[in-house]
């Protein structure tokens, strides 16, 4: 079952458009995120690499039902959340910075709850989510784990990939840390259903996070 659902073809030339730019400085990224100010265009910068990404419909849809799926898991497993979606995480000391699909504080929320964040003084994110379709020449999850993130999810348009940091490395899960109980087959079979009709989709995953969160 979960191969058939992880086999469905995608039309990777309409998720994202990149850009990537090498020997770049930390002053001039941090110069070109100003003068986007908030156009819809991610960038990300690992010391040395400058990407930029344009989503376009796949990626944006992809995105939007990684964001349904947590806010479902959060509520039915009565779990606090403080969502970051795509804001940029900077660490000028390092110097890196990035900007995910997706962020969220989970277990860390009582820390950050009612302010802006300020990466100096609080802890990154819980969870990253990093809709990735076409090739990246960044090493996102080296660049993650500079910044300390605790959790990474990784989609590529057919395979859903949960990493945990250990030490100063990411290890591959078969389950999210933050939840644990929750299969991987649900986001396949949720994105496929989706694509059709998202509220049915949506009301089905939410069952099955309601029934798993009345045996916790």
């Amino acid at each position: 079952m979960m191969q058939s659902l992880n086999s469905k073809p995608i039309q990777k030339a309409i998720a994202e458009k990149r850009m990537a730019f090498h020997n770049v400085t930390w002053q001039t990224y941090q110069e070109l995120t100003r003068l986007l100010g908030d156009r819809s265009v991610q960038v990300s910068f690992d010391g040395d690499t400058l990407e930029m990404v344009i989503p376009l419909e796949f990626h944006e849809f992809v995105s939007a039902m990684f964001e349904t799926l947590v806010r479902i898991l959060v509520l039915e497993l009565g779990l606090n959340i403080k969502t970051m979606r795509s804001t940029t995480l900077n660490r000028e000391d390092l110097p890196r910075g990035a900007e995910p699909d997706n962020a969220y504080y989970i277990q860390n929320q009582p820390l950050v709850k009612g302010r802006n964040i300020d990466l100096s003084n609080d802890p990154p994110p819980d969870l990253v989510v990093e809709i990735g379709i076409t090739h990246t020449d960044l090493k996102k999850l080296e660049l993650y784990a500079a910044l300390g993130v605790p959790e990474i999810w990784r989609y590529d348009g057919q395979n859903w990939q949960i990493y945990g940091l250990v030490g100063d490395r990411y290890q591959e899960l078969e389950y999210s840390p933050t939840f644990p109980r929750v299969p991987k087959v649900w986001l396949y079979e949720f994105l496929l259903s989706a694509r059709d009709d998202e509220i049915t989709a949506t009301k089905e995953l939410q069952k099955k996070a309601r029934s798993l969160g009345a045996k916790l």
